[in-house]
């Protein structure tokens, strides 16, 4: 196995979720109070390995998935997942209640098409979320270039330099400002519903240093009741599309 090009191939398409802890269960709380779940027609829109497609079926058994990778679908195991990309999506107009994009649109070819596809898919009245790199955040998580080598973990201040030596360090991945993110949406039939910026879920942290992780959480959770939240590491953003009522709904049926 080619050690190095597999790990620039997980840095270009993203590394998916491998383990449900906290900090995914803290970000479900999120998705549950600002999107339909129960009983909804779901899609998550770069499922990876289907970790939050199991997690919402526990409140809807229309949680659908779809994901550019073969491989980590098959990996996934789960029904009900197909392979596509967020820039085409396989599904009709007026389709879902919710869809779901979780650390996704910073990896895809075309953001813009890939977030008007999302609204495209959405009924009237349904929400589309997500959740993406904040370019505040003092740190890039990706990891980045430097001499032709790609260099895996967190990197401080890289998101802070100026968009033309950052994107030379990190051309494989964005990061978004609140600006960026609502110019995305520009002309487009959402409103968006509500935008804030998150800190991590500490779980590595907490593992190795339960005290310090947990002191640590409690201090940056409190920041995002405040202006400090702007250095969150991730954009939560739910958006209401918005369109004629007459469009008509569609459900799947044994869609596979």
């Amino acid at each position: 196995m080619n050690v190095r090009r597999t790990t620039e191939e997980a840095a270009r398409l993203g590394h998916p979720s491998y383990v449900w802890r906290a900090g995914q269960e803290r970000r479900l709380a999120l998705i549950r109070r600002w999107s339909r779940t129960e009983d909804a027609v779901i899609l998550v829109d770069g499922c990876g390995l289907g970790l939050y497609v199991k997690a919402l079926r526990r409140f809807s058994p229309h949680v659908y998935g779809i994901d550019i990778d073969g491989k980590v679908l098959r990996g996934a195991q789960l029904p009900d997942l197909c392979l596509g990309a967020a820039e085409a999506l396989p599904f009709p107009d007026n389709t879902f209640d919710t869809v779901l994009s979780h650390e996704v649109i910073e990896h895809v070819m075309d953001d813009r098409e890939a977030v008007a596809e999302m609204a495209r898919v959405l009924k009237p009245g349904g929400r589309m979320v997500i959740f993406c790199p904040n370019r505040l955040y003092p740190f890039e998580t990706h990891g980045y270039y430097w001499r032709g080598r790609y260099y895996f973990g967190n990197t401080p201040l890289i998101n802070w330099l100026p968009t033309p030596l950052r994107n030379r360090l990190a051309p494989h991945v964005r990061a978004y400002t609140r600006g960026d993110l609502h110019r995305l949406l520009a002309g487009l039939p959402v409103r968006v519903v509500y935008h804030t910026q998150i800190y991590p879920g500490y779980d590595n942290i907490i593992a190795r240093y339960p005290r310090l992780g947990r002191l640590i959480q409690k201090v940056t959770y409190t920041l995002e009741q405040t202006p400090v939240r702007m250095f969150g590491i991730s954009h939560f953003l739910v958006a209401e599309k918005v369109a004629p009522e007459t469009a008509s709904p569609v459900r799947l049926h044994g869609w596979s």
